[in-house]
Order: C-alpha cells, then sequence, then structure tokens
C-alpha cells in the first residue's frame, strides 16, 4: 500500500473515529507504528499526533470555553456532585476529571481520613488544594486554557502508575446509541487511561447533557458502573 493510500485509509477511519491510538492505526493499515508516524509527520495538514494518539488537523482545538460553561445549569451540576460525592470514602484515592461539573465535588468530599485527588485540570486542583486532610496529585504535561487542562505522554505515563480506587468523569454528551463524547480531543486519552486504571468509574453530568453528541468519542455507556445526574 502506498503512503497516499494509507493516508486516505487513515483519514476515513479517524473520520468514524474521532481519535485514534497509533497502534490501533498501524494494526488498520497493516504496517509498523513508526511508518505511521512518519506518514504522519508528512501529512500535517490532515493530522495531529498527541500523546500516542491521532487526532484531525487542530483536533486539540476547540470553541469549547470553561468561562463559557460556568454557569450553565448551575443547579442541576451541584445536585449531580452531591450525589457523586456521597459515594467517596475517608481513605480513596480519586481521579476528578475537567469541566465546570466535577469541579464542584471537592466541595463535599469527606475530610476526615486521608484522601487523594488525581486531576489534569487546574480549576480542580486549585480547590483541592486548599482541602484539609487531602494529597493532591496534578498530571502535568501541556497546557490548555481553554479547558484548563493539562495533556501529553507523561500525564498518561503517570496514570499507568497510579492505583484509583474510584473515576468521576464528566462529559459534554451521553448518547444511548453513542455513548459518552466531549468537545476536546486531547482530553480523550487521559479519560480512557483513566477508565482503563480505576476500580469503579462513574459518569457525572447534568441531565441536559443526555442524548447530546460531542465531536470527541471517549467511551460507550456500559464502561461506566454508574450515571450519575441531578
Amino acid at each position: 500500500m502506498k503512503k497516499a493510500e494509507r493516508l486516505e485509509r487513515l483519514d476515513d477511519r479517524l473520520k468514524d473515529a474521532g481519535v485514534l491510538h497509533l497502534s490501533d492505526a498501524a494494526n488498520h493499515l497493516g504496517v509498523s507504528e513508526m511508518t505511521v508516524r512518519r506518514d504522519l509527520a508528512s501529512a500535517p495538514h490532515l493530522f495531529s499526533y498527541l500523546g500516542g494518539y491521532i487526532l484531525p488537523a487542530g483536533g486539540e482545538r476547540s470553541t469549547y470555553r470553561l468561562d463559557a460553561e460556568a454557569d450553565t445549569d448551575s443547579e442541576a451540576k451541584e445536585l449531580a456532585c452531591q450525589k457523586a460525592s456521597r459515594l467517596v470514602e475517608p481513605d480513596d484515592t480519586i481521579f476528578i476529571d475537567c469541566g465546570t461539573t466535577t469541579p464542584r465535588m471537592t466541595e463535599y468530599l469527606p475530610v476526615s481520613g486521608k484522601l487523594t485527588v488525581i486531576t489534569y485540570a487546574m480549576n480542580v486542583a486549585e480547590r483541592v488544594m486548599k482541602r484539609p486532610n487531602t494529597n493532591l496529585i496534578l498530571l502535568g504535561g501541556l497546557f490548555h486554557a481553554s479547558s484548563q487542562t493539562f495533556s501529553g505522554d507523561e500525564a498518561l505515563r503517570s496514570v499507568e502508575r497510579l492505583g484509583i480506587s474510584k473515576a468521576f468523569l464528566s462529559a459534554g454528551g451521553l448518547h444511548s446509541q453513542h455513548g459518552a463524547t466531549c468537545s476536546n480531543f486531547h482530553e480523550v486519552p487521559i479519560k480512557q487511561a483513566v477508565l482503563a486504571r480505576a476500580g469503579l468509574s462513574y459518569l457525572v453530568i447534568d441531565s441536559n447533557k443526555l442524548e447530546k453528541i460531542k465531536p470527541a468519542f471517549f467511551a460507550t455507556t456500559d464502561q461506566f458502573d454508574e450515571v450519575i445526574t441531578e
């Protein structure tokens, strides 16, 4: 298969999947990962490569802005987070996802015991660092101002070394057929890595996000132990 044909097939596959791991792309094309990386380097107008994942060119950028979403459905987000926080036990190691919903969980977490919170979101970290009896693990990398998040290989490697008892993830949409999606492609690798590591995984969203679809797919509905809304 010539390079032009590989790029065309990869482009078609990415239109269906939204984001693709390097190893999956290599298997799909029947070539080595090194060949795929060389192909990607020759076509920056078509693809971006971030943290082992292939995205459409410019896919790490989004029109989503955290400040614009902060006050949307505020009461519903608060109620969902109150419910989610009741699942946290004093000595848990938990992951709290980015966005404008899950950071509200920090107000209701237990203060007894020694809680550990893992996140890649600045707006979560800023709240957690002020709490008593709480360890904070902030995953680093490239900072994305629009979502106040970090991404990159280092963050993914850190997740692989961590034990996570419970993960509380966010989404821009949850569709009965098309699963959980978000607005930012750079969040997908972290979300998927956390889902693979966590003992229990919860999706925390307000009900207005049900049956909505955003551009970046990251999980099927059955990958969550529970979906928590207001």
